[in-house]
């Protein structure tokens, strides 16, 4: 018996929701990156793209454990001398917390051109309404 390949053209993507309502930030970015991988499927094939679309919903109603709120930081800088921008998590789950569900499920894919059309797939939502109703997507649980 040879060893099942997927092929980009034959695989069908489905829609998922997650809840990240109650649960850690890091726990919900571990569901949410695991679909867009595909690797919760039975024919994952590392070099193919097989990932689902993945929508989460009530970003902001997700925590951080332990210590994190006031230790953990957002850093960027601009390529300019002295062009370091730093925020706390806590003023970003304040103000941003779809851009903290994206960078934690970013930086659990593959940094090549898989990682970056999976994140394209990422839907991410402060409350708990969404765009894609039309989709039909599944609740997943974590």
């Amino acid at each position: 018996m040879s060893t099942y390949m997927a092929k980009k053209e034959t695989v069908s993507r489905g829609w998922y929701v997650i809840d990240a309502a109650g649960k850690p930030l890091g726990k919900t970015a571990v569901a949410a990156a695991t679909i867009l991988r595909g690797k919760h499927r039975p024919e994952f094939t590392p070099h193919v793209d097989c990932g689902e679309y993945v929508i989460i919903i009530n970003a902001e109603k997700a925590f951080l454990t332990g210590k994190k709120l006031t230790q953990k930081y957002y850093r960027r800088h601009s390529g300019y001398i002295g062009g370091l921008k730093e925020v706390q998590y806590k003023t970003l789950m304040a103000t941003r917390p779809e851009l903290a569900m994206e960078l934690a499920v970013k930086g659990m894919l593959p940094k090549n051109s898989i990682g970056d059309k999976a994140m394209t797939r990422l839907h991410v939502y402060r409350g708990a309404e969404h765009k894609q109703a039309a989709q039909k997507p599944e609740k997943y649980e974590i």
